[in-house]
């Protein structure tokens, strides 16, 4: 199956790959073909946004240890009667020591919003993760698809090419004037156009996916893989309940409990701090030697306090508010994807029955009765029209249907499969 529905969610769960590094992953050889697992490793391993968690863990674990410090401690000189005349000058030197002692938690609380930061952000870091994967797997994908574009447009100029042999020998023959040659020329000419435009498709979503990497070059293949191949998936009700337990929602918890510890810390500033002063008295023209002391405490601590606390305690409601906002819209999200990824897989399923083998049965009829003389060319050019264009509807349909499946797997961090894949029918099998 395209995507590997236990890939994404398996990447998801595992330790990061992230390495400090940045030279970008050797392109491997063209002659190999490259799988989504192996695109999933280089650009985990040497994307740059991923490593950008690791200097913020550097910055956090830094304001961590600073919270940590307790007040620092002030040595001090006093030198009094220095204005005096000199007859009466006496001078008093005093040394002192000086210190606050910290009230209300205030260490307590710098240290566990500190811890609460550097634990949130390894869920970005994994949220990230996901999201740089989920992209990956669409520009795989993309690179899928226009490789199945490519050979269905390759059939056709097969088709086009031995029409317009086949419309020679009736010229010559005189079966058929010398228009139909010219029209089929001309289709077949289409069709190569048709062709050129999907290898440069291709070449433009290799060379998208590997920049994810940090290498430009497009040189390279892809494993083969069945973009038709749609398993069935758990109805709306239980993704529902799954999207409870997803990154990004889990997310909101973590912001919850940093806005706690900021409102902890907040309260704490209403407690004063003591400030503390020790020191020794001498004066010089008795020669006695004093201790001195002394305490401060400010005034009006906790009406201060009370703007940081009640803009804490905002900012905590808040997370709660924007919790509900964006569970609403990634249930929207779900919905839509979930919806999507339905209509685009019975759409392929109904080509796949239905539509599909009736017109390359179709097809052939026709293009045996135009060598017969029973039917015109615009019948049998209607026929293979026809035909590829239901090959491309049902892979564009895949591409929806595939690209859902990986915004639910983005959104929810579940494989989602719940039944086998039907074998689906491919270009290869119509013809």
């Amino acid at each position: 199956m395209l995507l590997r529905l236990a890939a994404l969610a398996a990447l998801a769960a595992a330790p990061c790959l992230v390495h400090a590094q940045t030279a970008p992953s050797p392109v491997r050889d063209s002659a190999q073909a490259l799988t989504l697992d192996d695109a999933f490793a280089r650009v985990a391993d040497a994307h740059p946004t991923l490593r950008l968690f690791d200097g913020q863990r550097a910055v956090f674990d830094a304001e961590r240890d600073a919270a940590l410090l307790r007040p620092a401690l002030e040595a001090g000189v006093e030198i009094e009667n220095l204005g005096l005349d000199a007859g009466t000058r006496s001078f008093e030197t005093t040394l002192t020591l000086a210190g606050v002692f910290e009230r209300g938690g205030k260490p307590d609380a710098r240290r566990a919003l500190a811890q609460t930061r550097i634990d949130a952000l390894a869920l970005q870091r994994e949220t990230a993760r996901v999201d740089l994967l989920a992209e990956t797997a669409r520009r795989h994908l993309a690179v899928v698809i226009a490789t199945r574009r490519q050979a269905i447009a390759r059939s056709d100029v097969a088709h086009r090419t031995r029409f317009v042999d086949a419309a020679r020998r009736r010229f010559a023959a005189g079966a058929s004037p010398e228009a139909v040659v010219l029209t089929a020329q001309a289709a077949q000419a289409q069709a190569e156009l048709d062709l050129a435009r999907a290898g440069l498709e291709a070449d433009s979503a290799r060379r998208s996916l590997s920049m994810l990497w940090g290498d430009p070059d497009s040189g390279f293949a892809i494993a083969d893989s069945d973009p038709l191949a749609l398993p069935d998936i758990a109805d709306f009700d239980t993704l529902r309940a799954v999207l409870a337990r997803s990154p990004e929602l889990l997310q909101f918890n973590d912001r919850a409990r940093i806005a706690e510890a900021r409102l902890q810390l907040a309260r704490s500033d209403a407690a004063p701090d003591i400030g503390w002063q020790a020191g020794i008295r001498h004066q010089r023209d008795s020669g006695d030697t004093s201790l001195v002391g002394g305490f401060v405490v400010p005034l009006g601590s906790r009406a201060r306090a009370q703007p940081g606390i009640r803009a804490a305690a905002a900012e905590l409601a808040l997370v709660s508010i924007e919790r509900e906002v964006g569970d609403r819209a990634l249930l929207a999200t779900l919905a839509e994807a979930h919806g999507r990824y339905r209509v685009a897989q019975a759409e392929v399923g109904l080509l796949q029955r239905d539509v599909l083998p009736r017109l390359t049965r179709a097809a052939g009829a026709s293009a045996r009765a135009w060598r017969a003389g029973a039917v015109s060319y615009l019948e049998w050019s209607q026929l293979q029209d026809a035909r590829s264009d239901a090959l491309r509807q049902q892979l564009d349909a895949a591409q929806a249907a595939q690209i859902a499946l990986i915004e639910l797997q983005r959104l929810t961090g579940q494989p989602l499969l719940v039944a086998p894949a039907t074998p689906a029918l491919n270009d290869g099998d119509a013809r």
